[in-house]
């Protein structure tokens, strides 16, 4: 059979087609097919919670998988397939397609939400329940999780075994702070349940960040905090770097222990020069005389919520009262911003009108049409980034993203990163100039930096790898880390400078992870040659 070959400059034009025409493709396409694949989705969800519905049943299923580990452990290793979880790449959130096809793969339908223990403020819920769901069943109930994060589809075990960050973190920490205990089969088929104090108190310290390369996570018990029906926000517009930077720390309590901080606190950089601070408590249903403050900013007719943020900008200082579930998951509508980049005038009060209640395009469908070309082009022309970085050094990290991707706006959630002594996990103790004064912990922040970087925009020449470099050089020199769940572009070696594996490796070794379960390094590093791709696509078209 013959075969078409597209020339080189074919090639580039219809890359530069597809890019200049990129929201009708979006629109007429990918928005009603990722429609209909996320109904099919929710109907295959649906079918799998009511075939292992019963949360008495779980010990069951987790049976199953210890029988499956167990069979494979006697037939040999599979002839030396090592373990990982049948889940496809494109359900994941991450932007990598780890090569499952070479591991022996093992089905983890665990999907309910097991345990409310209002009495110890916990609840325990099986890996692959979404964030929507339990903001669905927990704010009803006057609760939510302590951690939770913006996107409906990101699953409670994925962000268990790599970690996230919420407004709340300011007062919690990193995601893994907010979990009481992790249910692992590891991988000689046992079973354990793994805390803080109890006899795998070291591998409880060693799963966060671990990205499933310790074993299979069956279920989860996390810190769930009792909430009010509402968030009073407040939008503070701020001009000047060193000013807007000032009020972010001092709003997040990292210059002083004993400061007064609101119950949730973010702020949206629009460019290097002005930012909005947002501080948000929570409320009850305001009187009669403020209904007019009342904002459900997740229907679909409203603006994106980071434009309607960047208003405050010209209007001034406001507050209003966000339900709760709408302010929890106000970024998912655009993916941050990411949307924009998709769909450049899906913010148009018209489009928002019509086709608003098509958003967000489901990020499975994205990456379940992503092919090896699709992929290789993407990653040079995009950035996508959310990176733990020392607050006290905030103007440098907003410096350096200018710099490097010339992209607004950027996104800052304060953290503590506490220091824990012997049981640091992954991460290193925050260095003496990095804590706050009088406490075990220093206050870090989330540096989001999405969408396409300014020069990809004005078709100039962009290395993406030598810009992604240069940022993890940074990172790593100021005691940072970037969120694996993005590609990385460090060598091993570069990779264990930033992240310090002692215990993992300690573990591994213990909880007969080595020879079952692919290495931390090998599951979070891209697929494809980042090198060699990068240089393909360095030239503008």
């Amino acid at each position: 059979m013959p075969t078409i070959s597209i020339s080189p400059k074919w090639k580039k034009s219809l890359i530069r087609w597809l890019e200049d025409n990129r929201g009708i493709v979006v629109v007429f396409f990918c928005l009603p097919a990722s429609f209909i694949f996320n109904l099919i989705l929710t109907f295959r969800n649906w079918v799998v919670r009511k075939i292992h519905s019963a949360p008495e049943q779980h010990y069951l299923r987790v049976r199953d998988i210890q029988a499956q580990v167990l069979q494979w452990e006697k037939d040999g290793g599979a002839n030396k397939k090592l373990l990982c979880t049948a889940r496809p790449n494109w359900l994941s959130l991450s932007l990598t397609f780890f090569k499952k096809d070479q591991c022996h793969q093992v089905p983890i339908p665990l999907y309910n939400i097991l345990e409310l223990n209002e009495a110890d403020l916990t609840v325990r819920v099986e890996p692959m329940v979404t964030v929507g769901e339990i903001t669905k069943y927990l704010i009803p109930k006057g609760y939510t999780l302590a951690i939770t994060l913006e996107i409906a589809d990101a699953t409670l075990g994925g962000l268990a075994m790599g970690t996230g960050m919420t407004t709340y973190s300011h007062k919690i920490g990193l995601y893994q702070e907010a979990i009481k205990s992790y249910e692992i089969v590891l991988g000689d088929g046992s079973l354990v349940t793994a805390t803080r104090t109890n006899e795998y108190s070291d591998l409880y310290h060693a799963l966060p960040w671990s990205h499933g390369s310790l074993g299979f996570l069956t279920a989860l018990e996390l810190q769930i905090v009792p909430v009010k029906q509402y968030i009073h926000l407040k939008y503070i517009p701020l001009k000047g770097q060193k000013n807007y930077c000032d009020k972010i720390r001092e709003a997040s309590g990292a210059l002083d222990k004993n400061a007064k901080v609101a119950d949730f606190v973010e702020a949206t950089i629009y460019s290097k020069d002005e930012g909005v601070l947002l501080l948000g408590n929570f409320a009850d249903r305001p009187p009669v005389t403020e209904w007019n403050k009342i904002n459900y900013i997740s229907n679909w007719y409203k603006p994106w919520f980071y434009k309607h943020v960047e208003t405050f900008l010209t209007v001034g200082e406001s507050d209003e009262y966000i339900p709760l579930r709408d302010y929890l998951l106000r970024h998912n509508r655009a993916i941050f911003w990411v949307v924009e980049d998709m769909i450049p005038f899906g913010n148009h009060p018209l489009f928002r009108l019509l086709f608003g209640w098509l958003l967000p395009p489901k990020p499975a469908f994205l990456k379940f049409t992503t092919t090896p070309g699709i992929r290789a082009m993407t990653f040079t022309k995009q950035v996508f980034q959310d990176i733990v970085l020392p607050m006290n050094q905030l103007e440098d990290q907003i410096n350096i993203s200018e710099d490097l991707f010339d992209t607004y706006p950027i996104l800052v959630y304060p953290c503590r990163v506490y220091d824990h002594g012997e049981h640091m996990g992954q991460l290193r103790k925050p260095r003496p100039e990095q804590m706050v004064p009088g406490t075990n912990y220093g206050m870090f922040n989330d540096l989001g930096v999405y969408g396409v970087p300014g020069p990809v925009k004005r078709k100039e020449r962009f290395d993406a790898v030598d810009a992604m470099r240069k940022m993890e050089k940074f990172t790593r020199d100021v005691g940072g880390y970037p969120f694996l769940y993005a590609d990385i572009f460090m060598s091993q070696k570069e990779f264990e400078e930033m992240f310090d594996l002692t215990l993992y490796e300690r573990v591994r070794t213990k909880y007969h992870a080595n020879g079952a379960f692919p290495h931390l390094y090998e599951k979070v590093r891209p697929e494809i040659d980042v090198f060699a791709i990068g240089k393909e696509y360095i030239d503008p078209l």
